[in-house]
């Protein structure tokens, strides 16, 4: 149970991905090559890649009973604990070219209500009991309020005390300032221009945006998060913590569709944590894994099977 990663997606969706014969021509009718559905949302994403390398994983998510959600949500093969609520999950479009640009849709989801807040609570500080690693992951719905987070992390420690699981927070605007102002998780995994947002801080475009990161993530980093997994897309990845700095180089894939990837990442460092990896390390599978799932093409989790061959190259920043 001490390698248990619990994920609460408190949005959930529905995810349908086109892919197109040629870049999009907004206006234009075109054809598609083919399309897809995933069971999907951040956390959902998270813990299908962590159920695909065979460590135990549960999904907390807010799910009515009659939503045709949950045919997708079954064959994904993550053990899952459904909150009844009245509304469906919505529906995300993603649209992508043979070039790999993306282009998504993301519709608001089902209303929360009081009730519904609690009853999701309760569920994830069940679910938590021995776990490694808690994953607050995605958008909040509408009703659930941007301290829902802060919220969902008091009672967590507050049930389990010294035997709460670590807290991973991916997510962005209000909920990621909410939770990092007033929860202090142990690991936030922000993309360049979320850690800027949250920093309030103006990034210079320059060539060193590694360097950047690091001077950015040092006004939370350990103050306010015990660390920072920063995605950098084509650029891979930098990991801040109390003790040192890291940049991993991306390796060079084809690239399907960058959905998904950021979760992938996540999920690559929790899978190494659990298994006692080093900081460089765990940065090191967080890159392969969020390159893998580039080269998939729609939602898809990617296996151990599907990561690039070769090494990726760590840096020490600090």
């Amino acid at each position: 149970m001490d390698r248990m990663i619990v994920t609460l997606t408190a949005n959930p969706s529905l995810d349908r991905t086109i892919t197109l014969e040629r870049a999009l021509r907004p206006g234009e009718v075109q054809s598609a090559a083919s399309a897809r559905e995933d069971a999907g949302g951040k956390g959902i994403n998270v813990a299908r890649v962590i159920a695909a390398a065979g460590v135990e994983t549960i999904a907390v998510l807010p799910l009515a009973p009659d939503d045709p959600f949950d045919a997708a949500l079954r064959s994904s093969g993550v053990t899952a604990r459904r909150v009844p609520i009245h509304g469906h999950v919505r529906a995300n479009l993603t649209i992508t070219d043979p070039a790999g640009v993306t282009t998504k849709l993301n519709l608001p989801g089902a209303t929360l209500d009081a009730t519904d807040r609690a009853a999701v609570i309760d569920a994830v500080v069940a679910a938590s009991a021995g776990a490694r690693w808690l994953v607050l992951a995605g958008s909040l719905p509408p009703g659930a309020g941007a301290g829902f987070y802060v919220d969902v992390v008091a009672a967590v420690r507050a049930a389990h005390g010294a035997q709460a699981p670590l807290i991973a927070a991916d997510t962005s605007g209000r909920a990621l300032t909410e939770v990092v102002a007033h929860a202090a998780p142990d690991l936030i995994k922000p993309n360049d221009e979320e850690l800027a947002a949250l920093a309030g801080a103006e990034l210079d475009g320059g060539d060193d945006l590694a360097g950047e990161m690091l001077r950015v993530a040092r006004s939370l980093v350990p103050s306010r998060t015990r660390a920072a997994l920063v995605t950098l897309g084509e650029h891979g990845a930098v990991l801040i913590t109390a003790d040192g700095a890291w940049h991993a180089a991306a390796p060079r894939i084809q690239v399907a569709s960058t959905v998904g990837a950021g979760d992938s990442s996540l999920a690559g460092y929790l899978l190494a944590e659990v298994g006692g990896a080093s900081p460089e390390d765990r940065l090191r599978r967080a890159v392969r894994y969020g390159a893998a799932a580039a080269s998939l093409p729609g939602t898809q989790a990617p296996t151990p099977e599907d990561l690039p061959a070769g090494d990726v190259q760590v840096f020490r920043l600090a």
